[in-house]
C-alpha cells in the first residue's frame, strides 16, 4: 500500500524534458525533479532509469504504461537522451499525443531543437526545463534563493560573495557547500560570512597563504611540497585552488592600494577582513609593487580561462603559477 505524501498529492506533468549543455547542472535539476516525484524509499520500485544505449523505445514506453507498484505513479528516465530522441521521434510523438495518467517520462538532453514537431507538442502535456550556467553576478541572488527555498534561512549578500570566492561558480558544489553551512548554523536564521569563513575559508585561505607565502620567499620546494599537500588533503581543491589564489591576491591588491592611500595596517585589516598572522601578510604586500600584484591577478584570469576551457588541469597550472611567483 503506497503513502499518502505531499509529493504525491501534486499535480505533476506526464512529461519533463530537462535540457542544458552542462551535465552537472542538468543531473542536479534531474535529481530535484526526482525529489519532488518520489521519495527516496519510493525509487526503488517507482523509478526506471533507462539507459538509452541498451534499451528501445517499444519498452521505454511499456514501462511507462506499467502500473505503479508502492507508489502514485510510475516514473521512467532517460538521460542523455538526444540519440533516443533522433532515432525514435515518430514513436516519441505519438506517446506525447496521448500519455499514460500513471507514467512520467524524464528526458535529460543536452539540445532540445524548438523548431521540431515533438518539441511543439510538449507544452500542451508537459514542461521543458531550460538549464544554463548563471552569468557571475547572477549567483548571488540565486544562492540568496536557494538557501531561502531548501533551507528557510537567510544568505547575506556578503556571505554569498565570500562562498563563490572560496569555492567558485559550479552551482551544484555551491548548492552543495549551502546544504553544510545550513547544518552548520543549526537554529540561525541567517548564514553570514563568520559561518563561511569557519566552516570553508580557514583552512583553504591559510593552506593557500602558506604556499604564497612561500613562493615569494623563494623558497620552490617548500611551496610545491604544501601546494601538493593541499591537493591531496583537500579533494575540492581541484575546483577551488585558483580561486583561492585569486581571493588572497585580490585582498593584496586592496591592501596596497589602502596602504599607499596613507591608512594603517589594523584599518585595513578591519576593512578587508584579514586572518591570521597579519604581519607575514602586510610584510608580503610592503614587498610586491601594486603593478606586479595586478600582473598576478591578470595571470590567474588567464589560468582559470584556460582550466574551463580544458586548455590545462588545475593542479599542473597552479605548480606552473608557483614557480612563477617563485622566480619573481
Amino acid at each position: 500500500m503506497s503513502r499518502t505524501t505531499g509529493k504525491s498529492e501534486k499535480k505533476h506533468k506526464p512529461i519533463y524534458v530537462i535540457a542544458g549543455k552542462e551535465d552537472a547542472l542538468v543531473s542536479a535539476e534531474c535529481e530535484k525533479l526526482l525529489d519532488a516525484l518520489l521519495e527516496h524509499d519510493e525509487r526503488v520500485t517507482g523509478l526506471f532509469n533507462a539507459d538509452p544505449a541498451q534499451v528501445s523505445a517499444s519498452a521505454v514506453l511499456d514501462e511507462l504504461r506499467t502500473l505503479p507498484f508502492l507508489t502514485k505513479t510510475r516514473v521512467v528516465l532517460v538521460k542523455g537522451a538526444d540519440k533516443f530522441v533522433s532515432e525514435n521521434r515518430q514513436l516519441l510523438e505519438k506517446y506525447f499525443d496521448n500519455p499514460c495518467p500513471t507514467g512520467i517520462l524524464i528526458l535529460t538532453a543536452s539540445n532540445w531543437d524548438a523548431r521540431t514537431k515533438l518539441a511543439k507538442k510538449l507544452p500542451k502535456v508537459g514542461k521543458l526545463l531550460s538549464v544554463t550556467q548563471p552569468k557571475s553576478w547572477q549567483l548571488p541572488p540565486r544562492l540568496i534563493k536557494y538557501t531561502a527555498d531548501a533551507h528557510e534561512k537567510k544568505l547575506t549578500e556578503d556571505a554569498a560573495g565570500l562562498l563563490i570566492e572560496l569555492t567558485g561558480d559550479d552551482l551544484p558544489r555551491l548548492y552543495g557547500e549551502i546544504d553544510k553551512l545550513a547544518l552548520f548554523a543549526h537554529t540561525q536564521k541567517t548564514i553570514t560570512v563568520e559561518h563561511v569563513e569557519s566552516l570553508i575559508g580557514h583552512n583553504r585561505i591559510f593552506s593557500i597563504f602558506a604556499v604564497i607565502d612561500a613562493c615569494l620567499a623563494g623558497n620552490v620546494a617548500a611551496a610545491i611540497e604544501r601546494l601538493r599537500s593541499m591537493f591531496a588533503q583537500d579533494k575540492s581543491a581541484e575546483y577551488t585552488a585558483i580561486g583561492g589564489f585569486a581571493f588572497h591576491f585580490r585582498r593584496m591588491f586592496n591592501a596596497k592600494v589602502l596602504l599607499n592611500d596613507g591608512l594603517s595596517p589594523p584599518e585595513i585589516a578591519g576593512r578587508l577582513r584579514i586572518w591570521g598572522n597579519k604581519d607575514s601578510f602586510f610584510s608580503l604586500v610592503r614587498k610586491m609593487p601594486l603593478k606586479q600584484i595586478g600582473s598576478i591577478l591578470q595571470q590567474l584570469a588567464a589560468t582559470d580561462y584556460a582550466i574551463k576551457t580544458g586548455q590545462t588541469k588545475t593542479q599542473v597550472a597552479a605548480e606552473q603559477l608557483v614557480l612563477k611567483l617563485a622566480a619573481r
